[in-house]
């Protein structure tokens, strides 16, 4: 069975049955008129009452599955096929009692095995086409022919059926096809876009590996560093300003074996449903002093740009590392002090990052800063990359501008409770 009904998108057979049913409307519709116009315009002796049951019946079973796509969100290909079946069975009625395979109008038999052709497998389109084949066959033999003593008139009037039918039959196919190649554009730019982002996910995970593996070799020589920094704080007889930068050097140490000790606790971290969710302004004001306390000679100002209480937001530690590759970023481009703006409204949230340096790259800027930014001697430039894959992650958007005024802008857009993905 699988040959004749393979497994296909429910919701794009249920998109193609809609299509299918709206066609119909507009068959049925001129059916309808040429019954009931043809016996008094052309003079064509019709036997309405079957013509009109046939019409009827057909306009019944269509809206009752109008009614039927109205309820549900799913269609299958087997329910499809039998709706085609449906419609070349009251096409071969209508033809029964008009003349059979003499009447022009024969040929819309055709919109349907395109329809099918178009959205069946292929055991269904063979099946679909035998049945059209053999109604057509049978209506040479078995028909109710049409009274025309007129035989000039009656070829005049088979040549404009010909090419009514044409016409007709033409606009379904092509309507037909139109849409769904816009569907199948429209799916394959989804496609193109999801295996660029497996593929950014694929990379991130690869540099989250190796920085894992990184971050496990770098215990050992931070000890030693810590060590000796600490016998030479002991050492009374050295000069205060050597004592003062020792202070530092062991500061930066500390800071350093806490950032690596929390590596693990941060990748696992999950929401919890009683984690507190502090303002807006005082998360972002807690981190820029955790970034000042790492970069002592760097200056920053704060800046609200929305009036009222901030929002609360989570304080996931993905985000919080994704803005301080921000920070640095935009302070080795200047030594000037970084401009920190926080707005919100409605239901998203601003933190904008604005530094005085040259500005991004004009390669950064086409692609976004999908591939991070060029390599420098402070670094791979690929900071940039994983905080975009942790700001999506969070939901949130990241998006780079070289504004009017110069320098560089970052712009994290978040929601006010932001969704993680898994």
């Amino acid at each position: 069975m699988r040959f004749f009904f393979c497994i296909t998108d429910a919701a794009d057979q249920r998109a193609n049955l809609r299509r299918l049913v709206a066609s119909r409307w507009i068959v049925l519709a001129a059916m309808t008129a040429l019954t009931a116009g043809a016996p008094r315009l052309l003079a064509i002796p019709l036997p309405q009452a079957p013509l009109f049951a046939v019409l009827a019946i057909a306009a019944a079973f269509n809206t009752l599955v109008h009614w039927r796509l109205r309820q549900a969100s799913r269609a299958s290909s087997g329910e499809l096929f039998s709706q085609i079946l449906f419609d070349i069975a009251a096409l071969s009625a209508l033809m029964f009692f008009s003349g059979g395979a003499t009447n022009p109008l024969i040929s819309l038999l055709l919109p349907s095995l395109a329809v099918a052709a178009l959205t069946l497998p292929l055991g269904a389109v063979l099946l679909a086409g035998a049945v059209a084949i053999a109604a057509y066959s049978l209506l040479l033999i078995v028909y109710v022919p049409l009274p025309i003593a007129d035989a000039a008139r009656a070829t005049q009037l088979h040549l404009t059926g010909m090419w009514l039918t044409f016409a007709v039959s033409a606009a379904m196919i092509v309507w037909f096809v139109i849409r769904l190649s816009t569907l199948i554009r429209a799916r394959d730019a989804e496609l193109a876009a999801a295996r660029e982002q497996a593929l950014r996910d694929e990379r991130v995970l690869a540099m989250g590996t190796l920085a894992a593996g990184a971050a496990h070799e770098l215990g050992t020589p931070l000890a030693t560093i810590s060590l000796l920094a600490g016998e030479l704080a002991a050492d009374r007889h050295l000069p205060p300003a050597l004592q003062d930068d020792i202070a530092l050097l062991r500061q930066q140490v500390a800071l350093c074996k806490d950032i690596i000790t929390g590596l693990a606790r941060r990748a696992g971290a999950e929401r919890l449903d009683g984690q507190a969710l502090p303002p807006a302004d005082r998360w972002l004001d807690s981190v820029r002093q955790h970034w000042h306390a790492s970069r002592p000679q760097a200056a920053s100002r704060l800046i609200i740009g929305s009036d009222g209480p901030a929002p609360p937001i989570i304080a996931d530690p993905r985000l919080e590392q994704a803005l301080l590759n921000l920070l640095n970023n935009a302070a080795n481009a200047t030594p000037q002090p970084l401009d920190i703006r926080l707005s919100w409204g409605g239901d998203s949230l601003c933190i904008d990052i604005h530094d005085h340096g040259p500005g991004f790259p004009p390669a950064v800027l086409n692609n976004a800063g999908q591939r991070g930014l060029p390599a420098h001697a402070g670094g791979s430039g690929m900071g940039l990359v994983l905080t975009r894959a942790a700001i999506e992650q969070l939901g949130g958007r990241l998006s780079l501008a070289n504004p009017d005024q110069g320098g560089a802008l970052a712009r994290i857009e978040l929601p006010v409770e932001p969704t993680i993905k898994d």
